[in-house]
This record gives structure tokens, sequence and C-alpha cells, in this order.
């Protein structure tokens, strides 16, 4: 992995987003530091997914800034267009699977290069020199994420014909496929058994750990939640509650009191 400071970090500054006279979120501000596993906690309705929404561009706060440091620069993101987000490198997956049901597994990560493709309309069609080469380099990155989340069995089939477990993967694998700088995590584990979760928890550590990518992840697992991070931001009803280490979290009466509750941290801790 490399050095933190040239790991990309996340700068949320006093962003808050209405839908008509209804605010999702009320002047948030936190940062996602360079190199850490971020996790995004709170009740339901409290404002994560529109925090993510906001950072990959689907979403446009009225006020307040997103801002991504990579490499050294520093680029706006806030009023950037959703494709403008990704190929700078931030990625996503989401709480409802979004993949091409009628399409293989190679195809959907393949898809998970497009921002880095070139080739042109001729180009592609033709299919020779420098459009072979290009689509052969992508092969081999979508290869390397095949060998990592252990799809290779099903590397041929239908997303659609899939059980829900294998397209979350899929889902993880497409946007591993872009290469990220940041990884937006949207309950990657919900709806899962508990032997498909502790598999899904054991490769995000893994992207952490042996890649450059900052991932931020929502779920409501919390026992997961504390053990995988390395900081935990709460929000209630579209405002950050509090944030820092997990054992910290887990002591916050603020907390416990908005969201985890005197039985949750009982339970968690062994107690």
């Amino acid at each position: 992995m490399s050095e933190p400071d040239a790991l990309p970090g996340l700068h949320i500054d006093r962003v808050s987003l209405r839908f008509g006279g209804v605010a999702a979120l009320t002047d948030v501000s936190f940062n996602i530091q360079a190199g850490e596993l971020l996790a995004l906690i709170g009740p339901n309705g409290a404002g994560k997914t529109s925090v993510l929404n906001c950072i990959s561009g689907l979403y446009r706060p009225q006020e307040g800034s997103i801002r991504l440091v990579s490499e050294g620069v520093e680029h706006d993101l806030t009023d950037l267009a959703p494709h403008n987000i990704a190929q700078l490198g931030v990625a996503r997956t989401f709480q409802n699977i979004e993949l091409f049901k009628h399409m293989t597994v190679l195809d959907n990560l393949m898809l998970g290069r497009h921002v880095h493709m070139r080739g042109g309309v001729l180009s592609s069609g033709i299919f020779l020199g420098r459009q072979r080469r290009e689509e052969i380099a992508h092969r081999r990155e979508v290869e390397n994420v095949i060998d990592f989340l252990n799809l290779e069995s099903i590397r041929r089939a239908t997303v659609g014909n899939l059980p829900y477990g294998k397209q979350k993967l899929v889902e993880l694998g497409r946007a591993l496929a872009l290469d990220p700088a940041v990884l937006l995590l949207d309950e990657p584990m919900a709806g899962m058994n508990s032997e498909e979760k502790e598999s899904m928890a054991r490769f995000i550590l893994d992207v952490h750990e042996q890649s450059d990518t900052t991932p931020v992840v929502i779920d409501h697992d919390m026992d997961v939640i504390m053990d995988i991070s390395d900081r935990v931001v709460v929000l209630d009803f579209g405002r950050v509650l509090a944030e820092g280490t997990p054992e910290e979290i887990k002591m916050n009466k603020l907390v416990i009191d908005a969201y985890l509750g005197e039985e949750t941290i009982r339970v968690g801790s062994g107690v």
C-alpha cells in the first residue's frame, strides 16, 4: 500500500440537501481520511445513502462542497456529473443491485472499465491495432478482479440467474474493475446470510489492506461494522450525530439513545 499522504481522501463540508420542503441532509461535515476504512451508520432515513448519492453525483446539494484529494490534487466534486466523478476514481455499489441481469458476470465487470476506455466508435467497430490492445489490457484488469473475488466458476453465467449473494459480489467486482480511489459501498451485506456476510467483510478488508482504495461502508450489521472499520460517522435526521473510533461510538450515549440501544452494546461487547 502507498504512503497515507499519497492515498485519496474526501472532504464533506457543510453539505445540505433538500427535496422540496424535506431536508435530507443539514450542514453535514466530516472528512474521510486517506487510507482509512470509514463506516457511515444511523437509523433508516438518517441520510446515509443521500451522502453517497451526493459524493457520486447522483444528487447535487443545494449548499456545501465535496472535495476529493487524490495524488496531491484537489478536485471539487460538488457540481460534477456522475461519469466525471467516476473518471476521477469514485466507484460505488447500491442498496438494490444495479447490474445488467441479462448479461454475463464477465460482461458486467468489463462495463466497470468503461471510464478507462479511449477507443472511438470507428476503432471499436474495426477492433484492430490500438483498440485491440486496449481491450486486452482491460480484460487483464477484469481477470484480476475475477481471481480476487473467486468468481472464476461463474464468469460466463448470466447475472440474473445467480443467487442474491453472488450478485452482490458481482456488483462489488464491477466497482473494483474501475480501479477506484474511493469505493462507496451502500449496504453491501444487506440480505445476506451469516456465511455470505463473513465472506463479503473479508473481501472489503482485503481491498482496504491490499490496495490504494479508501472504502466507505454503509451497513446495519453493527458487529461487522465495528469489527472492520477504522472510524465511524453516525447520522441521525440528516445531521452528523457523532464520529470517532468504533470503541468511542459504542460508548457514546447520544448514539446509544438514537440508534444502537443498550441491548446492542451488551450483545456486541460480549457482556
